[in-house]
C-alpha cells in the first residue's frame, strides 16, 4: 500500500464500584430513569463533590498491571461543556496530571509476532447522563442515572496501523480490566466502550494526517468496520483533491459507514481548570503495595503458564486465558488431569464455546459446567465412548441437568470394546465387500475408509475406532 495507517484508541472503562465516583448515589444498572441520581449529580446549587477511594484504588490496579507511573497528586480539572445530559455544565476529569501515565501493552498478530503498544495516560473522570431518542415522538428525553459514575479513559499512543490491531489492543485491555475485577466488560450495557482516532498518509511522509474521531463504539466488531471504513473514507477524499477535516464522527452500524458529527474540539476549546472542590489525590505507599500484592495472575503469565504446565500450543493458551472465567472453567476442567489437557482445551474451545456463541451465553452461564464436563472427557479417555458419540451426549448434558454417565446409561451408548464382537462385525463388512478387499489390496489405500465406515455403521457408531483400525489392518493384511 502507499499509505500508512496510524490509529490511536480512548477507551472508556466503567468502574464496578458500588456508588458513584463524587457521591453515594448507586451505579447500578438498568433502574428507572432518573431514579438514581441524587443532588451531587445534577448539580445542584451548594452540593460538593466526595472523592470515591474504591474508584481511586481500582484505577491505580490498572496502572499497576500494565507497568505505568502512578502519580502521587494527581488532580481533578473542570471539562466545560453544554450538553443537555451534562447537567453542572462541565464534567469533572483529569487533564494536567492524571492518576495513570507510560504504561505498555504486548498484543498478538494475526502473523504470530507480538507489537508494543504505548499508553500514554489513563486518567479518572465521571461519566455524563445519556440521551434517549425513542418513543419520545421526535423529542429527546435525558435519564441522568450514569451521571457520576466512575471511568478511567485509557488513550493510547498512536501505535496502531490497522484495524485488527486496533481490535487486539481493544480485546487486551478488556481482559485485563476484567481480570482484575475492575470493570464487568459488559459493552451491551455500555461499561466498556471506545473512540477511535484514525489518520492516514502518504507512506514516507513525516507529519501525521489529519485525524477524525469516531466515537462511541461499543462492540469489537463495530470497531474494526468503522476504522475500515474511515480507512476508506479518508483515502478516498484525499485522492479526490479533498483534504480531511477533524472532527467527530458517530458510526452507523445499519449501513456500515461513519458520518460527522461536530467539528473537533481542542483542549483549550474545553477551558480546562483544576476543580476548587477536590484537593489533589495523595496515595499512600502502603496502599500501592496493598494493591500490588493483590494483582491476580494476568492474562501474559496464565498464557505462559498454560503453555508450560500444559503443554498447549500459543494459539490454545492465549484463547484459554483471554478470559478470566474461561481460564478458571478450562483448570477445572482438568483439575489435576494434567494428561487430559489438549483434550480439554479443544472441548472447551470447540463444542463448549460453539454451544455458548450459539445460544449467546457467557462461560459462567454454561449449563454444563465444568465438573460435567470433566467427567465427559474422562468417558472418552477411558473408551467408555467415542468422540463423535461424546458430541451426542454433550448435546443431552446441555439441554438436561443429567451428567455424562447418565446420559451414557439411559441411552445405552457405551462403546463396544469387547474384541470377539467386533471381530465378528469386521469379518462380515470384509466378506460382503470383495472388490473393495480386492481394490484395497491392488494398493487404494483410501478403500480403507469405506470398511471402517461400514463397521461403525453396523455397530450404530458405538465400535472403539482405534480396535476397529488395527483388527481390520490386520485382517486385510492377510
Amino acid at each position: 500500500m502507499e499509505w500508512e495507517v496510524v490509529i490511536g484508541l480512548e477507551i472508556h472503562v466503567q468502574l464496578n464500584t458500588q456508588s458513584k465516583i463524587f457521591s453515594g448515589a448507586a451505579t447500578a444498572y438498568g433502574a428507572q430513569p432518573n431514579t438514581q441520581a441524587c443532588a451531587v449529580d445534577l448539580g445542584l446549587p451548594g452540593v460538593l463533590p466526595v472523592l470515591n477511594k474504591d474508584a481511586v484504588a481500582k484505577a491505580a490496579m490498572f496502572g499497576l498491571a500494565v507497568d505505568a507511573t502512578i502519580n502521587d497528586g494527581s488532580v481533578f480539572d473542570r471539562k466545560n461543556y453544554f450538553y443537555p445530559d451534562l447537567p453542572k455544565g462541565y464534567q469533572i476529569s483529569q487533564l494536567a496530571i492524571p492518576i495513570v501515565e507510560h504504561g505498555t501493552l504486548e498484543i498478538s498478530l494475526e502473523d504470530g509476532t507480538t507489537k508494543s503498544v504505548g499508553i500514554t495516560r489513563a486518567h479518572l473522570e465521571e461519566d455524563a447522563g445519556k440521551s434517549l431518542h425513542e418513543d419520545f415522538d421526535g423529542m429527546t428525553g435525558i435519564d441522568l442515572n450514569r451521571a457520576g459514575t466512575p471511568l478511567i479513559e485509557i488513550v493510547s499512543e498512536p501505535d496502531m496501523s490497522s484495524a485488527k490491531e486496533a481490535v487486539a489492543y481493544m480485546k487486551k485491555i478488556h481482559s485485563i480490566v476484567t481480570y482484575l475485577g475492575i470493570c464487568d466488560g459488559n459493552m451491551q450495557e455500555g461499561s466498556f466502550r471506545c473512540d477511535a482516532n484514525v489518520s492516514v498518509r502518504r507512506k514516507g511522509d513525516s507529519e501525521l494526517g489529519t485525524r477524525t474521531e469516531t466515537k462511541n463504539l461499543n462492540s469489537f466488531r463495530f470497531v474494526e468496520r468503522a476504522i475500515n471504513y474511515e480507512i476508506e473514507r479518508q483515502i478516498d477524499v484525499i485522492e479526490s483533491g479533498g483534504k480531511v477535516v477533524q472532527e467527530t464522527r458517530l458510526y452507523d452500524a445499519d449501513d456500515d459507514s461513519t458520518r460527522a458529527m461536530r467539528s473537533k474540539e481542542e483542549a483549550n476549546d474545553y477551558r480546562y481548570f483544576p476543580d476548587p472542590d477536590l484537593l489533589p489525590v495523595k496515595l499512600e505507599q502502603g496502599l500501592l503495595e496493598q494493591l500490588q500484592a493483590s494483582l491476580p495472575e494476568l492474562p501474559d503469565v496464565k498464557q505462559a503458564r498454560f503453555m508450560d504446565e500444559y503443554s498447549l500450543n500459543q494459539e490454545d493458551a492465549e484463547q484459554l486465558s483471554s478470559s478470566r472465567a474461561m481460564a478458571d472453567y478450562f483448570e477445572q476442567v482438568v483439575a489435576g488431569e494434567k494428561e487430559q489437557a489438549k483434550i480439554s482445551a479443544n472441548w472447551v474451545l470447540g463444542e463448549l464455546s460453539a454451544a455458548l456463541n450459539q445460544n449467546g451465553l457467557d462461560i459462567s452461564q454454561s449449563p454444563v459446567s465444568a465438573e460435567k464436563l470433566a467427567q465427559l472427557i474422562a468417558r472418552i479417555a477411558d473408551n467408555t465412548i467415542s468422540g463423535k458419540i461424546a458430541k451426542e451426549v454433550f448435546q443431552d448434558m446441555w439441554n438436561s441437568d443429567k451428567s455424562a454417565d447418565q446420559v451414557i446409561q439411559e441411552k445405552g451408548l457405551q462403546q463396544i470394546s469387547d474384541v470377539g464382537e467386533l471381530e465378528a462385525i469386521v469379518d462380515k463388512v470384509i466378506a460382503d465387500n470383495p472388490n473393495q478387499v480386492e481394490q484395497y489390496l491392488s494398493g487404494k489405500d483410501k478403500v480403507f475408509g469405506f470398511f471402517v465406515g461400514n463397521v461403525m455403521k453396523a455397530t450404530k457408531g458405538k465400535a472403539n475406532p482405534k480396535q476397529v483400525n488395527d483388527l481390520l489392518k490386520s485382517k486385510l493384511s492377510k
